[in-house]
């Protein structure tokens, strides 16, 4: 069996050691070497060609982000993040996600020795999906001076749906690689969609920058979900990274319940808690959206939904970062229809804009 061959770059000598030895304890890969700062790193990975590098945010001579920034542009590979669990570790890592890693684990500020091998489980499962995940290479910054896209310039987005049922609900799931997928959905929404709700694999800590992140960049307003607000048309409410949240009913309303109840599918969030809550609430006015993402997360659910009447949309392989989660919601019968991840949105506004859902608004 060929094994996963794997850098580890960190400036720390204790978490290089960790991590080798971490790697080096699984039959299917092996540390081939470590490096203590971006310059020495980009010499091995040269030379050794790997498969998969871990990389440190915070390093000596090059950052890890300016450093991943100029791999992706010229030399994509699967990189897992080794991100410091904090609000500002948070943005760096949304930032890294957004320029093309894999991945990340969080580590702790404090006791990371212990802290790494309580994570370790985590580290070569996300090195594993690394692996095998599709990468591509990052464009290159506008130059400096360049002028930014007018308004007459950008996509030609509908600046409004126009009359609506309140009913009517999105839901979506995501996992590896979901934070720019939810992105490309969500910024090609107006401003007056139906309500939305997502569950992203996250930790907690990141979801809260994750929501202000997308909030800055979308028409709709973005949050993260408080349990008991309601569910409102404009606005996506994203599960609280380490809680579940799935929705209710309070008359005509939807209802977010967030809870600290049992991981599902060994997620907290789950994918399919959310979706078999809108399978339940929502039926038929509910349209569904599965993402790039490993593992089988929310297909079975998926199915309810669509069992209840949904319409449901899934991301292709050519787009996904990891084909798992989309790929079991097709193998489940899920979908309706299989887009790329460009289309996604689009379609729906179609169908959102189409008679039958105008008709079904007047009933």
């Amino acid at each position: 069996m060929k094994k996963t061959r794997v850098i580890v770059v960190d400036d720390s000598a204790l978490v290089r050691s960790l991590l080798a030895e971490i790697i080096n304890r699984q039959s299917d890969m092996e540390c081939i070497g470590t490096a203590n700062d971006p310059l020495i790193a980009r010499e091995m990975i040269r030379e050794m060609n790997p498969d998969v590098i871990t990389l440190d945010v915070e390093m000596p001579k090059m950052d890890g982000i300016e450093f991943l920034g100029r791999l992706m542009r010229l030399r994509p590979m699967p990189v897992v993040m080794i991100s410091t669990l904090t609000e500002q570790g948070a943005e760096v890592t949304l930032r890294a996600l957004e320029l093309g890693a894999v991945d990340f684990v969080a580590k702790p500020r404090i006791g990371v020795a212990g802290g790494l091998s309580e994570l370790a489980h985590e580290i070569v499962d996300k090195i594993r999906v690394a692996a095998v995940a599709h990468v591509r290479r990052t464009p290159a910054a506008p130059a400096a001076g360049a002028r930014p896209a007018g308004p007459s310039e950008k996509r030609h987005l509908p600046t409004s749906f126009g009359r609506i049922s309140t009913e009517k609900l999105i839901a979506i799931g995501a996992s590896t690689g979901g934070t720019e997928a939810v992105k490309e959905v969500l910024t090609k929404l107006p401003a007056d969609s139906p309500g939305i709700v997502i569950t992203q694999h996250m930790p907690p800590g990141f979801t809260k920058s994750f929501a202000a992140r997308l909030d800055s960049l979308c028409q709709i307003a973005v949050k993260e979900a408080q349990d008991g607000e309601r569910i409102l048309p404009g606005h996506a409410y994203i599960a609280p990274g380490g809680k579940q949240f799935h929705i209710n009913r309070s008359g005509a309303n939807y209802v977010a319940v967030v809870d600290d109840s049992e991981p599902v599918n060994r997620h907290k969030p789950s994918v399919e808690v959310l979706f078999n809550s809108v399978a339940q609430f929502a039926g038929r006015n509910a349209y569904g959206i599965m993402l790039t993402g490993m593992g089988a997360d929310g297909a079975q659910a998926m199915r309810e939904m669509k069992d209840k009447g949904s319409y449901n949309y899934v991301q292709d392989e050519a787009s996904c970062i990891v084909f798992g989660m989309p790929r079991e919601a097709i193998a489940h019968g899920a979908a309706d229809e299989v887009l790329p991840l460009q289309q996604i949105a689009p379609a729906l506004i179609a169908r959102l804009n189409s008679a039958t859902d105008r008709l079904h608004s007047r009933i």
